[in-house]
């Protein structure tokens, strides 16, 4: 059989921690192969070795049938193995073209970049593969689903024949996600061999050939994903069966929480990108918001929390206005904030679990007294959210946070913004980059917040999870509101009209 990457027994430790254990991978020529397993299963840190990232502890890899050693990634460059990692690293105020060439740039009589025979290049495989990329355009003026497709460019230019891609789903609105599956069948039929790490289902089966699971460090097996139901691998990859039902009784709502009345606010560019949105949220309901990205989600959660100043209109919680009041204020009143960004605005990448988890609160008994943090306070608190929200790090609550897996990340702000136990919760994307066994388990903690009678404002762009969560959903275009619906008499067809402006009433009919 002829396998154009071979992994076989590969074994890597960290302080603490047994990232992989004795995994073995094998890519066919032509194929896309998901390498599928829940946060901190070992999916980065396995194709982080394959890109000449880290050093395996013990195990082999073969490239065409020989065995190499992959120093750095300018071995796997050589190799032909590129990356797309799930963090773009571009140069935003460069163009596409020098972009694509930084690190491989070829000079021209000594002085000067050929940038433009290195343009003319970049637009023959733009258009070769389908990735409509303009060789000319500035990173910061393209969109993420552009930028990812530099990422692949950059590869491409560099005759990579094995691509590996890193969750590339994870910031793509749905049109964007059809989009590049179509380019990665493109890729496999011009002879490309594709690596997908992912943990969603719904696209493993769309695309890939072939899936291998991975759960806590190890091979469970591989599949021909034709044949596998998407429940089978679930199992496989959390090691019991996962319903993607969510169980939740009728909502009671009580009292207005958040009342909203023509907010209007504009984004960086001093652009109004919400006009005149007015919203009420009652206690115990989940109310979500549906709407491609960008299309004021945004500027409407910063304008509540206080990250953004409004141009007009009030926002209320319980009653009094939050305009004029600080951030913090807004935390003490009764907020909680479950950011877009976890790494921005979430958490202080390079503080341990346990400062990050006392973030909002660092300076209230019991943590403080007289001015000075009380560590054994702070610990227990830690340890509380740390057991009860599932979050895995190498060394508890003194793990430092970038060390941790993007979904641990995730869980911990989820538990400290739960157990802040605000009045108004507001989560926006709450289990991107998640798995399926977390996703449900947060699903649950937002349900349960709603039957204690909290008050939910749910972000999401994947269409599923609104369906899924909501008891309303409010449907915004282009920063206006285009309606409200109850989510018992919708579905994600009429969902979709909306979101592209449509109101309920002149959705086309069939």
């Amino acid at each position: 059989m002829d396998y154009v990457v071979e992994m076989v027994g590969i074994r890597k430790e960290f302080p603490g921690i047994v990232a992989n254990d004795d995994i073995t991978i094998r890519l066919k020529k032509g194929e896309i192969h998901a390498l599928l397993g829940e946060n901190g299963a070992g999916k980065s840190t396995l194709m982080s070795i394959l890109f000449g990232m880290y050093q395996p502890d013990r195990g082999t890899i073969k490239v065409n049938g020989k065995e190499v050693r992959i120093s750095n990634p300018n071995v796997a460059n050589k190799l032909g193995i590129g990356m797309v990692h799930q963090h773009f690293k571009l140069v935003d105020p460069f163009t596409v073209t020098e972009n694509i060439i930084l690190g491989s740039e070829t000079r021209k009589y000594y002085f000067g970049l050929d940038v433009k025979s290195a343009a003319k290049r970049v637009e023959e495989l733009s258009k070769r593969y389908g990735l409509n990329v303009d060789p000319y355009a500035t990173i910061e003026d393209i969109s993420v689903g552009m930028q990812q497709r530099v990422e692949i460019l950059k590869m491409l230019y560099r005759d990579a024949e094995v691509l590996i891609f890193d969750e590339p789903t994870a910031v793509l609105t749905p049109q964007e996600i059809e989009d590049l599956q179509g380019i990665m069948r493109n890729l496999v039929k011009e002879g490309k061999s594709i690596i997908l790490i992912t943990h969603k289902l719904k696209e493993i089966k769309a695309v890939a050939d072939r899936c291998t699971v991975i759960r806590r460090g190890k091979t469970i097996g591989t599949v021909d994903v034709a044949d596998t139901s998407r429940e089978a691998m679930a199992e496989m990859m959390v090691g019991r069966s996962v319903s993607f039902k969510v169980d939740k009784q009728e909502s009671s709502p009580g009292k207005t929480v958040l009342q909203i009345q023509s907010l209007t606010v504009k984004n960086s560019k001093k652009v109004d990108a919400l006009k005149g949105f007015s919203l009420d949220l009652h206690a115990g309901e989940i109310v979500g918001i549906a709407g491609v990205d960008g299309n004021g989600q945004s500027e409407l959660i910063e304008a509540i929390t206080g990250l953004r100043q409004a141009e007009s209109g009030t926002v209320n919680l319980n009653g009094k206005a939050l305009n004029g009041l600080s951030v913090r204020q807004r935390n003490e009143s009764g907020i909680g904030h479950i950011p877009e960004d976890r790494q921005k605005r979430g958490l202080v990448l390079d503080y341990t679990i346990e400062e990050n988890l006392i973030l909002e609160v660092y300076n209230k008994p019991p943590y403080s007294k007289n001015g000075l943090l009380q560590p054994a306070a702070i610990r227990k608190h830690a340890e509380h959210i740390i057991q009860s929200f599932d979050v895995r790090s190498g060394t508890g609550g003194r793990s430092i946070v970038r060390s941790m897996s993007g979904g641990n990340q995730q869980k911990a702000i989820i538990g400290r913004e739960v157990e802040r136990d605000p009045d108004l919760l507001i989560a926006v994307q709450p289990t991107r980059g998640l798995d399926v066994g977390s996703i449900e388990y947060i699903h649950r903690r937002l349900i349960e917040q709603r039957d204690k009678g909290k008050a939910v404002l749910l972000v999401s762009l994947e269409l599923d999870e609104v369906l899924n969560l909501s008891d309303r959903i409010a449907v915004i275009n282009n920063g206006e509101l285009v309606g409200i619906v109850k989510t018992s008499e919708t579905n994600e067809r009429e969902l979709g009209l909306m979101m592209a402006g449509y109101q309920k009433e002149e959705a086309p009919h069939e």
